[in-house]
């Protein structure tokens, strides 16, 4: 991940709405959760959430895929995880400290 790409990912969970909607499908794991769903869980408009959803999206954050006649909405768990190995990648004043194998979540 580049420089680049870690300001949309940290411009679009820079807002409460769009943060709360990550971490909702974050919890939603691979199965996601469909715009009702989501609308529903969070009290946010569709036209809102329509908004938000898709300014994750060109974030990188959140992928879409038709199942039938619905779109599941799911986060996408590796940009999330690049985007915590380049916020983490030089701590401990550059020193080696972080195991980049034990960093993604095992379950994603």
């Amino acid at each position: 991940m580049n420089e680049t790409d870690v300001v949309k990912a940290l411009s679009a969970l820079a807002q409460e709405t769009r943060l709360r909607l990550f971490r909702l499908l974050v919890v939603a794991g691979h199965a996601g959760m469909t715009p009702g769903r989501i609308a529903e869980a969070l009290g946010v408009a569709p036209a809102a959430l329509s908004f938000h959803l898709k300014e994750l999206s060109h974030a990188g954050l959140v992928s879409t895929e038709r199942e039938g006649r619905h779109i599941v909405y799911r986060a996408e768990f590796a940009a999330m995880n690049q985007l915590l190995v380049f916020l983490s990648a030089e701590c401990c004043q550059g020193e080696p400290c972080l195991d980049i194998q034990n960093t993604a979540c095992v379950n994603c």
